[in-house]
């Protein structure tokens, strides 16, 4: 049965990060651990597992479906190659079960290179059959408020009886400044707790209008994984899990313990 765990989300615990050569690291299924694969192959397939094996524990468990809420960047095509077939020995039955929500997106119409759902459109759900209504999407003609407010009102028809959409599973990037879904270091959206979705119109990473879940969103979901890939994000992982000074970064406001774990 798919329950929430006791701290609240899965997260990446480490020391410090040294890598090598490009690496990705991936919080494991198990409370507070990292997982380090030597290539982006190595964990968009074990991604793809985590993903499916969740699925299958929501799916037997009392609700008897499954809520997936994803990102963009190199997540888009990671599971566009692996998530299709890890899924495909459960059938489109499953599938139909399926609800997928996007943790962040750019105001742009979906044909767009920078549209997150385009890309997944074009990549994945061609090849994983979830029905097109428990697809959950932003309205890009919208204005930025308006889409905001047109995004939530889904969610909470697609999540009744939640007071907070509670999502299965949340996969989450974080940038080199410590950003995650569209919720950047030192931003007043920081502080939101009444919305669950938050128009931003002046994103320091263009595009500037955007709309974000909301930090409430994140710490109901019942398991939250980080992706990184890449050197470049050894450093800011480093800060995320060890600094205690100072404006915490947003990545590190998910109200779950950090204990450092390994040291690569």
């Amino acid at each position: 049965m798919c329950t929430a765990d006791p701290t609240g989300a899965l997260t990446l615990r480490a020391g410090a990060l040294r890598f090598h050569r490009p690496a990705v690291a991936m919080a494991a299924p198990a409370p507070g651990l990292i997982s380090v694969f030597s290539s982006p192959q190595e964990l968009g397939a074990s991604l793809a597992q985590l993903v499916v094996q969740r699925a299958a524990c929501c799916l037997e468990g009392a609700r008897a479906r499954f809520a997936l809420g994803l990102s963009g960047g190199s997540l888009v095509s990671m599971l566009s190659r692996d998530l299709p077939a890890a899924a495909a020995p459960a059938g489109s039955t499953n599938l139909a079960r399926w609800t997928l929500g996007f943790c962040d997106e750019r105001l742009v119409p979906f044909e767009h290179p920078e549209s997150t759902y385009g890309l997944y459109r074009t990549h994945l759900l061609p090849r994983l059959p979830v029905p097109a209504d428990q697809v959950l999407t932003i309205d890009p003609e919208l204005p930025v408020e308006a889409a905001a407010e047109d995004y939530a009102a889904k969610l909470r028809q697609a999540f009744q009886g939640d007071t907070i959409p509670v999502f299965d599973l949340l996969i989450l990037g974080v940038g080199p400044d410590g950003h995650t879904c569209s919720l950047f270091p030192g931003h007043p959206l920081l502080e939101e707790q009444e919305k669950i979705v938050a128009p931003i119109s002046d994103s320091p990473k263009p595009p500037p209008q955007r709309v974000t879940l909301t930090l409430p969103v994140l710490n109901a979901a019942r398991t939250v994984v980080f992706v990184a890939t890449g050197e470049g994000k050894a450093a800011v992982l480093k800060r995320i899990l060890e600094e205690r000074d100072g404006a915490p970064l947003p990545a590190r406001l998910l109200t779950v313990p950090f204990e450092k774990h390994s040291t690569l």
